[in-house]
């Protein structure tokens, strides 16, 4: 895949668009090349209008790595990339900081706060964390090596070098990352500590155009070691005795050490789910609410505490730990307890 000709403008990487045509292997290859730039970009850009097109061109923006600067009237290059940046509007800001945990020469170590995307995604294009340290700090080439949902807050790793990043990315890829993340949840009346099972091993499907990730029968693809590193008494709240058989107005709050061994999507919110114990805060288990993603009054009380690996280019043991905390009693109160 070849680089971007275009640096990232306002923290924002440019769009890349595949020519019909080629002799590689894509999903355009078999089909008819148009007979000019701007014919093409009409058809891939559906929603663009001619003045947008043309001003895609005016000072230089759209080029491709194998002829530079592109002009509406060119011929299309069967199979090249083409690369220009979109208008891209404001965004309303996620008032929620991001702190700074570790950084040298190769990699920035952040903590991302709930509620904040950590790459471009959808409607939130500059308020994520890559656009906004990219932004912040003057570094436009710094990319997300791993994931972490908008909803989950704590430890994000970033490249700061592309001669380096890949051998980081292959650690993530290749599951040599130890993960490990911090959940509060609800403790049910009679919750006995003895019966939670260490670990947890089941298939996630997800259907398209759903939410929710669904345990269903077959193959494990998944695998989560568990263990209870707390459990937190909270007094107060109309909904305590209902829900901790703890007495008058108290609530008993567990908090989870979970390592994910595999990572798929909402893994972990999943099986805490399916053992009884969804983690608070969750706006998509048991029940999707489909929440407004600007309404911020109930965060996900989900952490990713700590990371470590070996360094691939020293060989020396590195952790990272967040400097975020997981408070029950606000978490409960901020739910209506």
């Amino acid at each position: 895949m070849p680089r971007s000709p275009l640096p990232p403008r306002e923290g924002i990487s440019a769009t890349r668009l595949r020519a019909p045509g080629g002799h590689g292997t894509h999903a355009l290859a078999g089909a008819p090349v148009p007979g000019s730039v701007d014919e093409m970009l009409a058809v891939l850009v559906p929603d663009s209008t001619p003045e947008a097109r043309a001003a895609l061109v005016t000072d230089g923006r759209l080029c491709t790595a194998e002829a530079g600067p592109a002009r509406l009237e060119d011929p299309v290059i069967p199979g090249a990339f083409y690369w220009f940046h979109r208008p891209v509007p404001s965004e309303p800001r996620v008032p929620f900081e991001i702190g700074i945990v570790d950084e040298d020469e190769d990699l920035l170590v952040v903590d991302k706060p709930h509620f904040l995307a950590s790459t471009p995604n959808g409607r939130f294009v500059r308020e994520c964390a890559v656009t906004r340290l990219r932004v912040d700090c003057g570094e436009p080439d710094l990319v997300a090596i791993h994931r972490l949902d908008r909803v989950t807050a704590g430890l994000l790793v970033l490249s700061r070098r592309l001669e380096s990043r890949g051998r980081y990315q292959r650690l993530f890829q290749d599951r040599k990352v130890m993960k490990t993340y911090r959940a509060l949840t609800v403790l049910p009346p009679g919750f006995d500590p003895d019966s939670l099972p260490g670990e947890r091993r089941t298939r996630l499907e997800k259907t398209a155009g759903d939410r929710q990730v669904r345990e269903v029968d077959g193959e494990p693809n998944t695998h989560t070691r568990i263990r209870l590193a707390a459990v937190h008494e909270v007094t107060g709240g109309s909904q305590a005795p209902t829900a901790s058989g703890t007495g008058e107005g108290g609530v008993r709050i567990g908090e989870f050490e979970l390592q994910p061994v595999t990572g798929k999507t909402h893994q972990l919110r999943v099986h805490m789910h399916a053992l009884g114990l969804p983690i608070l805060g969750d706006p998509v288990y048991p029940v999707d609410d489909n929440p407004d993603p600007y309404d911020f009054s109930s965060p996900l009380q989900l952490l990713a505490s700590a990371l470590a690996f070996t360094d691939p280019l020293t060989g020396q043991q590195r952790r990272f730990t967040t400097r975020l905390r997981l408070d029950a009693a606000a978490a409960w109160a901020q739910l209506g307890g």
